[in-house]
């Protein structure tokens, strides 16, 4: 890079980076290696080779900035915000003091409870749910939002209005308090991680989300998922509704599905069915069927266990379907609402 096109170009963090390792000296550039991993070397290496020259005033500029950020990172770790307010207003006046520790506060937010990233409501509810409103407001400061409100949500009336109060009203915390609630809930993760082996995710998982959504944004879910992936939305959809969850339908769409079902499904999948569902078809087929049915169970013997849950599945597609055509509703969740 040219000093010409060095100069009409605002210079990235990776260059500045490179100018303050220039400026140092390969002496002292070396000391500051000796704390930086590879990739960081190898990063700034590179830019060091491509920086080419600087003129005096965009160098002064960067080490001036360099500076800067190296006065505020020592004056939060010795004594925290405000007392670096406090340093910073005397070194530099109160608007670059302002605009330094915007900066770097993001910076620290960034990278303080980082763990918590990864981790889901569930986890984060697991691991808050005891503690003090106060300690819950500060890690929670460190979350996205919606996660944070996933927690809130989970929590009791009183202790809802309490967090959010204590978020409201938060102000600085100390750097060393900061580290010490960080250390205790990365070490409540960690045990959570290695103790519970909690399965995360999956197909049942996404059934379980899938049953709580509303019909409209179930059905463009799936509609997309089957384009994209048709044998997951396939599994996805056997998962959400089992043979068993017959029992929860009224008795009018039990009518239904067993009008729209082939007999001998209907007798493949009883020979493996509990009573509850055994009552539940018979009590909604007509006495003919029902005794047609019953007749057929006595001399359809020997059947392969396979042949039973392919019956059930099919009748469990019939269902499927005919919600589908909105002949009839699977309750899901208590989450809907049904005017007879």
């Amino acid at each position: 890079m040219s000093a010409t096109a060095v100069e009409k170009t605002e210079l990235s963090y990776s260059q500045k980076a490179a100018a303050v390792i220039v400026s140092l000296g390969a002496e002292k550039a070396s000391l500051l290696y000796q704390f930086m991993d590879s990739a960081d070397i190898e990063m700034l290496t590179l830019e060091v080779a491509r920086l080419g020259m600087l003129d005096a005033q965009q160098t002064e500029d960067v080490l001036t900035e360099f500076y800067q950020n190296c006065m505020t990172n020592k004056a939060i770790t010795e004594g925290g915000l405000e007392y670096a307010r406090t340093v910073l207003e005397k070194a530099f006046g109160s608007q670059a003091a302002s605009s330094l520790l915007e900066k770097v506060t993001k910076s620290l937010k960034n990278r303080e409870f980082a763990f918590l990233d990864k981790a889901d409501v569930k986890s984060l509810y697991s691991a808050l749910q005891n503690e003090r409103p106060q300690t819950m407001a500060l890690v929670l400061s460190y979350v996205d939002p919606g996660k944070a409100a996933g927690v809130v949500e989970q929590l009791p009336p009183e202790r809802q209005v309490r967090v959010v109060e204590a978020i409201a009203t938060m102000e600085s915390a100390s750097p060393a308090a900061i580290k010490i609630i960080e250390a205790e809930m990365e070490r409540k993760f960690s045990s959570m991680l290695t103790t519970s082996n909690v399965k995360l995710g999956g197909v049942d998982y996404v059934a379980d989300i899938m049953n709580n959504l509303d019909r409209s944004s179930e059905k463009a879910i799936f509609d997309r998922l089957g384009v994209n992936n048709a044998e997951l939305a396939d599994e996805i959809r056997k998962r959400m509704f089992v043979f068993e969850d017959i029992v929860t339908l009224d008795d009018r769409s039990v009518q239904k599905v067993i009008a729209n079902c082939d007999q001998r499904d209907v007798v493949l999948a009883l020979k493996n069915a509990n009573g509850e569902v055994s009552n539940k078809l018979f009590m909604n087929m007509s006495a003919r069927m029902a005794e047609a049915v019953r007749d057929d169970l006595e001399i359809t013997t020997n059947v392969r266990m396979k042949d039973v849950e392919d019956a059930q599945q099919r009748i469990v597609g019939v269902i499927r379907d005919l919600e589908e055509r909105n002949e009839i509703v699977i309750l899901k969740g208590g989450k809907d609402d049904i005017i007879a």
